[in-house]
């Protein structure tokens, strides 16, 4: 049954306006008191609605970015309180990521932006009106002359509102129409400034203390006129100056004339930035740093995770992880949010995914854009790079990128028990799979193909951003992973997955008669070659691969050289074979590469290099350094699952039963590790006292778990337990 808003129709702004974002308004003739009144409404680009000048919901950025080829969300707010006779709906209606440039190569043209709305009110006699979206709404311009995701916005308080006259219809396919799915983008907090800096080059420059993604929100005065002008960056330069370059061609600029009317309030209606520092291109000088507020923006996940231990460093590094997913988890899993692409990167969104969904509450925001990918995969099987899709149908098919499929899903069934991930994305799953068992030159290898291989890998031969680990031994590896999962899948669907289960076998001695024919070497003897056949169960006699990659590791000095890819296991490959300790060195290491070493350059995000700023304070590059990149926070999964030891039990998703096998180190003194999950609160904790380890381990109730400790293996029931 059609919902009441595709009745409506899609307004558009009469004629050209350019890049003015138009105000569509309707006065409310209401016949009398209501009893309830509900508004419903969508946009193609972003919407900012009012009722009388007071703003309808917290939803910023609304009503999100979709596959809009099939899907775009609408919101329904109750306005009972808001609406009366006379009232007047004002509605605001920005490109976004709908019009406005996106990717790096402006892969989007620039298309109108269009507004729809149905207004359900019930009146106190019992009788009912619905007022849509039609020709009777007309069109005002608005000060905001300009408003970008990559360039800001430009606001002149002193531009003429024109009335436009009637909006004008756009024929747009109204089925596309669709509940909202995911959370809520919303203003999460606001940071005032912790210093003001003038730099070597004479700047005046705010400092926020923190990397973040979000807008600044200030209360302007001065006379008509004057501008306020702001510049956005991450980064100061080894000298101390202002550094942009790694924003690429995003502008990132905020410019506001004022009328001279007093004091006004003024944060970005349509454009999002990330940053920590501010600089003042233009202030009038009545204002001073405490008009000046830092508003930090992402989707409304709520925190479930805490890491705590005795290692200041690795404290920071969770924090740093924590901002990362908040600064890149904006209603998409974006790569970074300041220079221009902040796409949902498939390959970004499933290395994090295990720790993403400790940290926060995840299963609403990666069920809508799962739903996304399935409308975005193609008639192959194929996944895009991004989701959603504005890079093309050739944009297509990574190994380890497209494998999101099936990764992202299972990982949150296993979080959260809710068997909906696998009906929903089961479908795609097998397709991915179908479409890679038919894609390579040999049935159960994928050697066709374009990859991004282990991406960043700082084994990379010169000039290359691919590491070193042959593109077909990755790609057959996530083949194997991808049909090991959706045979998980279909069993836990009650599905016959008997010819999965076979191509399965049938990839995996494929993958080591090519890729491991000789005992305890994986071809091209990469780090990341060793860690994906560990990690994967790609190998029978693990033993002699572990002793390589270990072997490896000492003679690279006791550090990692993986990429996007072999990063995200390392950790596990090493505990999960005997070297735990060799781990826990890894994960201390503070010299370049590590995790550490970011924090000891005084890092608040994730980098996407590990030496995105390097010890003599250049940078690694101008193209490619986003500092809030969140990939490598993967590493959080292995706090969780192998320092504090909190798994859960695949045969009772959703940590309805625990198994807690905590494997300390006294390099870390202490460790504490929580987890709201639905069942409640599951916690681990362990501290040495002299030469020996106590631990406390929390069970919520109507949950079992079982502790393994030194050898044994102790069930516990509901309650908190110490050893």
């Amino acid at each position: 049954m059609a919902h009441l808003i595709q009745q409506a129709c899609f307004l558009t702004a009469p004629k050209d306006i350019g890049t003015v974002v138009p105000c569509f308004t309707r006065a409310l003739d209401l016949r009398g008191p209501v009893r309830s009144a509900r508004l419903h409404i969508s946009a193609l680009g972003m919407y900012q609605a009012a009722i009388d000048g007071a703003r309808v919901g917290e939803f910023v950025f609304a009503p999100g970015w979709t596959e809009y080829g099939s899907r775009l969300q609408f919101q329904t707010y109750d306005v009972t309180d808001m609406v009366a006779p006379g009232s007047v709906l004002t509605v605001l209606v920005g490109e976004g990521w709908w019009g406005g440039r996106m990717g790096w190569n402006d892969q989007k043209a620039r298309r109108a932006s269009a507004l729809i709305a149905a207004l359900e009110i019930e009146y106190l006699d019992g009788s009912r009106e619905n007022i849509l979206t039609d020709e009777r709404w007309r069109v005002l311009t608005t000060p905001i002359l300009f408003s970008s995701i990559y360039d800001g916005e430009t606001v002149d308080m002193n531009a003429p509102c024109e009335d436009l006259g009637p909006a004008r219809i756009l024929p747009h396919d109204t089925s596309i129409l669709l509940p909202q799915e995911g959370e809520e983008i919303r203003e999460m907090g606001t940071l005032s400034p912790i210093a003001e800096i003038t730099t070597p080059k004479g700047e005046r420059v705010l400092d926020f203390g923190q990397n973040l993604t979000g807008y600044v929100r200030l209360r302007a005065r001065g006379r008509q006129g004057e501008t306020v002008e702001l510049s956005f960056a991450e980064v100061l330069d080894k000298d101390g100056n202002f550094y942009t370059e790694n924003m690429r061609s995003a502008k990132n600029k905020i410019l506001l004339t004022l009328s001279g009317d007093g004091e006004m309030e003024y944060a970005p209606a349509f454009s999002f930035q990330g940053f920590r520092y501010v600089r003042l291109d233009a202030c009038p000088p009545a204002m001073t740093s405490a008009d000046f507020a830092a508003v930090v923006v992402h989707s409304n996940i709520e925190r479930t995770g805490d890491f705590t231990c005795g290692v200041e460093l690795v404290n920071k590094l969770y924090e740093n992880i924590l901002w990362g997913q908040r600064g890149n988890f904006l209603d998409v899993p974006t790569d970074c949010p300041q220079r221009d692409e902040r796409l949902g990167w498939t390959g970004d969104a499933q290395v994090f995914a295990r720790t993403a969904s400790y940290n926060f509450r995840v299963d609403k925001f990666f069920t809508k854009w799962l739903h996304d990918l399935n409308a975005s995969q193609d008639e192959q099987g194929r996944i895009p790079h991004v989701i959603p899709n504005i890079l093309g149908p050739d944009s297509v098919a990574s190994a380890a990128w497209a494998d999101v499929c099936t990764i992202v899903p299972w990982q949150m069934y296993l979080t959260y028990g809710q068997l909906h991930f696998l009906t929903d994305q089961f479908d795609a799953a097998k397709k991915w799979v179908d479409y890679v068992h038919g894609a390579g030159s040999e049935e159960f290898l994928w050697l066709d193909g374009t990859h991004f291989g282990d991406w960043l890998g700082l084994d990379a031969p010169e000039g290359s951003y691919k590491g070193s680990t042959d593109e077909g031994l990755i790609a057959g590896a996530f083949f194997a992973l991808s049909t090991e999962n959706l045979v998980k899948m279909g069993r836990a669907l009650g599905k016959n997955m008997t010819e999965y289960e076979a191509l399965y076998d049938n990839v995996r001695a494929a993958w080591q008669k090519r890729y491991a024919a000789e005992p305890g070497r994986v071809f091209g003897d990469t780090q990341t070659g060793y860690v994906l056949a560990l990690a994967f169960d790609l190998v029978d006699q693990k033993a002699p691969y572990a002793a390589r990659l270990a072997q490896k590791i000492h003679e690279n000095g006791d550090k990692l050289q993986t990429g996007f890819v072999g990063t995200p296991y390392l950790l596990r490959a090493l505990s999960e074979n005997g070297y735990t300790d060799l781990a826990y060195t890894l994960l201390l290491q503070t010299e370049f590469p590590s995790w550490l070493y970011p924090v000891t350059r005084g890092a608040t995000t994730m980098w996407e290099h590990w030496d995105g700023l390097k010890p003599d304070g250049s940078m690694w590059s101008a193209d490619m350094n986003s500092f809030n990149h969140y990939a490598y926070g993967a590493v959080g999964e292995w706090m969780f699952n192998v320092c504090a030891g909190i798994q859960p039990d695949p045969e009772n998703p959703g940590f309805r039963r625990i198994r807690f096998a905590p494997q300390p180190d006294p390099r870390m003194g202490h460790v504490s590790a929580s987890i709201r999950t639905a069942q409640g609160l599951v916690a681990s904790s362990w501290a040495y006292e002299g030469d020996k380890v106590r631990y406390t381990f929390t069970v919520p109730a109507g949950c079992t778990a079982v502790a393994q400790i030194g050898g044994a293996e102790y069930e516990l029931s509901a309650g908190v337990h110490r050893f």
